[in-house]
């Protein structure tokens, strides 16, 4: 092997070292915590980091950590699909997309992340084009906030941190979403109600496994136009019976 091609190996080994850094650490990590851990030099990091987020495999924050980019995340679903809930929802998905006539969405958690992993688009498909992999909101989506009140340290960040105003709809204080998140605890289920998009809402519901822990949530997105409150409850039913048939697939005992 060439000195060239040698240089070439190491330095793809350091891109997924990092990766794997910023991926197991969910507050996200600073160009000289990153340094330290990889024994590289200050400057050659910063480079690196500067080229991943260049890319879109790493992104960073206003206060220069630097956290798991959307890209990387896509590749991770990739490679992952076919052992993980998305292979066992897919089918189940497909069933559900056709009976609603709605676009259903599989939503997971990376870190401090969360993202949708699978879509199928109903019959009454819409014009939102939400890409796979990208980072939800904690406030202001069903699944970003379903996934925050379930887990008290999730919650905690989405509650400190910035609540950008999305839509007329959103919750910008920490009180009225902290409410927000007792009663998503209460129901088990989330409502996005155009927070997030004017016009649309969307419902999510948790996936647990057979630890009974959430590693998904499956979405509904519709148009407001489509809702009314009979209506809402019979998509939360049949949303709840799609999660309770994915559980079942991956082993949870449910009562029958």
């Amino acid at each position: 092997m060439t000195a060239a091609s040698e240089e070439s190996k190491d330095r793809l080994s350091r891109i997924f070292e990092v990766l794997e850094l910023l991926a197991g650490d969910s507050g996200g990590m600073t160009v000289t915590q990153v340094s330290k851990a990889v024994g590289m030099p200050l400057s050659s990091t910063h480079n690196l980091l500067q080229r991943l987020v260049a890319a879109d495999a790493a992104v960073v924050t206003d206060d220069l950590r630097y956290t798991i980019g959307g890209r990387a995340v896509r590749y991770g679903i990739r490679i992952m699909e076919a052992l993980q809930v998305r292979g066992v929802a897919r089918r189940h998905l497909q069933d559900l997309a056709r009976s609603l006539g709605e676009d259903v969405y599989l939503a997971e958690r990376f870190g401090s992340r969360v993202t949708y992993t699978d879509r199928v688009v109903g019959p009454r498909a819409m014009a939102l084009d939400i890409r796979l992999g990208q980072r939800l909101y904690l406030h202001a989506t069903s699944v970003g906030k379903l996934f925050a009140a379930l887990d008290p340290g999730l919650g905690a960040e989405a509650l400190t941190g910035p609540l950008p105003r999305l839509t007329p709809a959103t919750l910008v204080d920490a009180e009225s979403l902290e409410a927000e998140f007792a009663r998503i605890r209460e129901h088990d289920y989330a409502v996005s109600d155009q927070e997030s998009y004017a016009g649309i809402v969307g419902i999510a519901v948790p996936v647990r496994d057979a630890g009974h822990r959430v590693v998904a949530a499956i979405h509904l997105s519709a148009l407001e136009a489509h809702r009314s409150p009979d209506q809402q409850l019979a998509w939360l039913t049949e949303i709840r019976g799609t999660a309770a048939q994915v559980e079942r697939a991956m082993g949870r005992l449910l009562p029958d």
